[in-house]
């Protein structure tokens, strides 16, 4: 997501003729776009995405799970 936004504001600063970017060939401007592209192709094919989204979702249950039992009184497992 960095160089999504990196990319972005140097296509801006390009465009805009702002800077040294202004000089830059459009490849090194365009070139965060290319990775990005890159980055989030290899996220889907290993799974590293999904993964993520199951590791966020399993700790929000946890976290909410040892809410209740906090406040019924009870102590949270330590884990192991």
């Amino acid at each position: 997501m960095y160089m999504l936004g990196l990319g972005i504001i140097l296509a801006l600063l390009k465009y805009l003729e702002i800077g040294p970017v202004a000089a830059w060939s459009w490849w090194w401007v365009l070139t965060p776009f290319g990775l990005t592209i890159l980055w989030w192709a290899w996220a889907d094919s290993t799974g590293y995405t999904k993964r993520k989204a199951m590791e966020k979702m399993d700790q929000r249950k946890k976290d909410r799970i040892d809410k209740h039992k906090e406040a019924m009184g009870m102590r949270p497992r330590k884990p192991r």
